[in-house]
């Protein structure tokens, strides 16, 4: 049964008609020799009798008022034995589990779990959050800030790299500091999390960065010269004409102005069963500091699910940036945010992809600007087989002739490439039909 460490999800309440009971739906926390699993419940009641699924699978047992008692039997006829007492909305109990390394023997579990809120009624709803504190870490341990359904949006506010505010007040540790997690209901590992980024606005009038440029893209030639760099440097946000300038600018840049285009520079889920927690500056499958600029109003941005509810997270406001991020910190800023989730179900996605009115991109990130480029290429290959139905040897085609890549970080203890190609080419695909 524990493909779920991989595999666990959380399910929305079924619908419920005249003479059935309604679905429980909990969310379970078994301490795992010190380490959090964490599984989802359902629970229907016909009399004492129990149903349900446990994990992703099927359960059987009884009820006696507060106590439960079920057994739950996997895909290779494997059983776990469950016992709990029921308190309101929480549960305590122990599972009885077969010893994965010793065939025949058993181990027991404690865990705790709580009753998940049913959806409201009417139509998707726009929450409104204001944080309290800010995570460095992309973790499944952190609790939940808010709960949210599929369709629903969130409106917030997230803060600089170094845990500025809006105010210019210091509210959060330095590096990256991001908002939530937020739950969302019925994300289940396997599914695609897709983050519709709605409204990106600057919320005051000046932004941070460096006068540095990063290792990956400095020649040996000016190393010397470049010691001297590094000093901080203040922009000007004109929020009325969306310019950023040097506030203490060199005559030569008296007159530079640029127009601003705000992004977040972090996004991620929680990564999943047995892989630690990721810091805040880190990338990996599940999103993270990826200062890619595309991550911008109007785009969404995909993620794969590795936990109950997905966990999200964004942050690392960003005015502006060009590729690369070289000057390693971009204009650094605060921003009102507001998104919109939904799950596609029963689909996963290797690694982060982002999509644009025109555009789909998949970014690679890895220790090399080599190795990130292979996982761009690779992340877009599959997403032509998945989504267009290509062959390895039509995508080749399709990219021989098509493909953009662009630089998407090289600030970061990873470097990100992003593979794109425009959607008004791929319109003209017509998939085959296959045996």
């Amino acid at each position: 049964m524990l493909r779920r460490l991989a595999l666990i999800g959380v399910f929305l309440p079924l619908s419920v008609h005249a003479g059935e009971s309604p679905v429980e739906n909990w969310l379970l926390k078994t301490d795992m020799w010190g380490n959090t699993a964490y599984q989802s419940l359902t629970l229907s009641q016909d009399g004492n009798v129990l149903s349900g699924t446990f994990d992703g699978d099927k359960l059987v047992g009884t009820r006696q008022g507060n106590r439960l008692d079920f057994t739950v039997t996997d895909s290779d006829q494997a059983t776990y034995r469950l016992k709990a007492t029921v308190d309101g909305a929480g549960m305590v109990g122990i599972a009885d589990d077969p010893d994965t390394n010793a065939p025949g023997k058993r181990v027991t579990h404690a865990f705790t779990g709580k009753r998940l809120p049913a959806r409201p009624t009417g139509s998707p709803k726009v929450y409104t959050f204001t944080p309290k504190d800010y995570a460095n870490e992309f973790s499944a341990t952190r609790a939940p800030v808010l709960t949210v359904w599929p369709g629903d949006s969130i409106h917030t506010r997230t803060i600089d790299s170094g845990g500025v505010d809006e105010k210019g007040n210091t509210v959060a540790l330095f590096g990256n500091p991001q908002v939530g997690p937020f739950y969302v209901m019925s994300a289940e590992p396997g599914d695609t999390l897709a983050v519709h980024i709605k409204r990106l606005r600057l919320n005051r009038d000046y932004a941070d960065s460096l006068d540095s440029i990063v290792g990956p893209a400095l020649g040996q030639s000016l190393a010397g010269k470049a010691q001297e760099l590094g000093k901080p440097v203040r922009w000007k946000l004109d929020l009325a004409r969306g310019l950023a300038a040097p506030m203490s600018a060199s005559p030569a840049l008296a007159s530079y102005s640029v127009p601003v285009r705000p992004m977040l520079g972090g996004m991620a889920v929680a990564p999943g069963f047995g892989s630690p927690a990721m810091s805040t500056g880190d990338t990996g499958r599940s999103g993270g500091n990826m200062d890619f600029n595309q991550v911008v109003e109007g785009n969404t941005v995909y993620l794969p699910v590795y936990q109950p509810g997905a966990l999200l997270y964004f942050g690392d406001a960003h005015a502006l940036q060009g590729d690369g991020e070289t000057s390693q910190y971009a204009l650094e800023t605060s921003m009102d945010v507001e998104i919109t989730v939904d799950v596609i179900h029963g689909k996963t996605v290797p690694m982060p992809r982002v999509e644009s009115p025109t555009q789909i991109m998949a970014l690679g990130q890895a220790g090399s600007i080599d190795e990130a480029t292979r996982a761009a290429t690779t992340g877009l290959i599959k997403w032509l087989a998945q989504d267009y139905g290509l062959t390895l040897s039509e995508s080749a085609q399709v990219l021989g002739s098509s493909v953009h890549y662009a630089v998407a970080n090289l600030a970061g203890r990873s470097v990100g490439v992003a593979a794109s190609l425009d959607k008004a080419l791929l319109s003209q695909l017509v998939k085959p039909a296959r045996p």
